[in-house]
């Protein structure tokens, strides 16, 4: 391993170590969640999400890039859909906007 690398796994793992427990639960099971549901949660969670969702619904050959741009359209077609639709889950919502 190189000293750059070893530096930046050590000073990762640093991190984990020190970070803080949280109180929350730590799993959420996106496909037991209505639209309704995820708007009304913190911005914070709702933020963390959708840039998962962007992830999960990129391409596997896709570059490893995190475009802010398509992340912000992305989440305004997700909020406009599910406005519509408030009782949907938010997975099915997601399949029809996120690809």
């Amino acid at each position: 391993m190189t000293l750059p690398a070893a530096a930046f796994a050590l000073l990762a793992a640093a991190t984990i170590a020190t970070a803080p427990t949280p109180v929350a639960a730590q799993k959420l099971d996106l496909s037991t969640i209505t639209c309704k549901d995820f708007f009304e949660g913190s911005k914070d969670r709702l933020d963390f999400v959708i840039a998962w969702m962007l992830g999960y619904y990129t391409g596997e050959d896709d570059p490893p890039v995190l475009d802010f741009d398509k992340l912000k359209d992305r989440a305004g077609k997700l909020g406009a859909y599910c406005a519509a639709n408030p009782t949907l889950g938010l997975i099915t919502a997601a399949d029809k906007v996120m690809e």
